[in-house]
């Protein structure tokens, strides 16, 4: 889950180190507005590490999936849990125990197609693609289930600590697209239950203030020429599942990797070079691929964003310039035309290019396709 891998968490564990302990607070909250049903309800506790709060679900009466990668955790977990009924995969009782990354293993393999209560305690902030994760869980709500989130928030916690707690544009983004959102905040965590995700619909591109960039002097003789034009490369990254990069802007829209090319840089260049400043992944040239060049305006100036296309690469994405992107997270492309918040323009009509059809709607925009290797 996220960038911290299984043996790191196994490590992490077995070395004694633990998180803290669920407290009276969160109980109540949990008894008050997540009760479990009537009869007996379905809960998939991720990342349950020790397995304290599948315990507690149990009690209360849920039939409790606790997952997490580390198997440690998981062993630590069905020791501490002999006595009150915890089990094995193969076994019976309120808690079943499964080693799964709830990240990078396939959802379909969980024991169950739908849950009444999904949660995360102290887990969520190290889900690296969290809209993508968010909206593979939303499907798997039982009618009038809700996803449940307890986590540190960033003013909490000290600046090395940053990593494990989400701040309040993490935590708006992660209240998008539902119609009901409750949250509570206590002893420095924040408790935020969702229910009912709000019916998806296609969201249109926004047109926000492109980056700025001047012109350089073409001649000696005229001196310097006035502004004329925006060019640059928007770089579709995709995994070797197909899934596409997107980072969450400062300026409130998900956008491709790219930018304003250098002088005397084309556009493989300068879509290799964006990539790897911004995002921190390496491509070569050859690995790319310019399939269309795209034409429209920005504030009257005529903006000119070469399409690119990348599928060979080295690394995992990272933020590299913290005060123009929050996050860079790898999407479902069918998620794109229903995404909670909107696509920059010059982005949504790149990705257009690169997969045509999955976007509709977009702003007018000049298209010029370009043979294979002429660029």
């Amino acid at each position: 889950m996220g960038d911290t891998t299984r043996d790191e968490w196994d490590a992490h564990y077995a070395s004694g180190r633990t998180f803290s302990a669920l407290r009276d607070w969160e109980r109540e909250l949990l008894a008050a507005h997540v009760p479990a049903p009537e009869g007996g309800g379905l809960a998939l506790d991720a990342g349950c590490g020790l397995g304290e709060l599948a315990r507690h679900l149990a009690k209360a009466g849920y039939h409790v999936d606790a997952v997490d990668h580390a198997p440690a955790a998981l062993a630590m977990a069905e020791a501490a849990g002999a006595g009150v009924g915890a089990a094995r995969v193969s076994g019976e009782g309120p808690v079943v125990y499964r080693l799964f990354d709830i990240e990078r293993d396939s959802l379909d393999q969980l024991p169950h197609p739908a849950y009444d209560l999904i949660s995360f305690r102290l887990s969520w902030a190290f889900v690296h693609d969290r809209t993508r994760l968010l909206n593979r869980l939303r499907e798997r709500l039982r009618p009038g289930g809700a996803l449940c989130v307890i986590t540190p928030v960033a003013e909490s916690v000290p600046d090395d600590k940053r990593g494990i707690a989400l701040d309040a544009a993490e935590l708006d983004l992660l209240c998008a697209g539902w119609t009901v959102v409750e949250r509570h905040a206590v002893d420095g965590l924040a408790l935020v239950i969702l229910r009912d995700p709000v019916p998806a619909k296609a969201v249109p591109p926004k047109a926000v203030p492109a980056k700025t960039v001047t012109a350089k002097a073409t001649t000696a003789d005229k001196g310097r020429p006035s502004p004329h034009a925006l060019t640059g490369a928007g770089v579709v990254v995709t995994d070797p599942a197909g899934r596409i990069l997107l980072g969450w802007s400062v300026r409130g829209v998900w956008e491709l990797p790219g930018g304003k090319n250098d002088a005397g840089e084309d556009f493989l260049d300068a879509a290799v070079r964006e990539l790897a400043e911004e995002t921190g992944l390496e491509a070569d040239r050859d690995a790319a691929r310019v399939p269309a060049l795209l034409m429209d305006s920005a504030h009257g100036m005529p903006r000119l964003t070469a399409a690119v296309h990348v599928t060979s690469y080295r690394g995992a994405p990272v933020v590299k310039e913290p005060h123009l992107i929050h996050r860079w997270e790898w999407h479902e492309p069918a998620d794109l035309p229903r995404l909670a918040q909107p696509l920059f323009t010059p982005s949504a009509h790149v990705i257009d290019v690169v997969r045509p059809g999955l976007l509709t709607g977009l702003p007018p925009v000049h298209r010029y396709p370009v043979a294979s290797g002429s660029l």
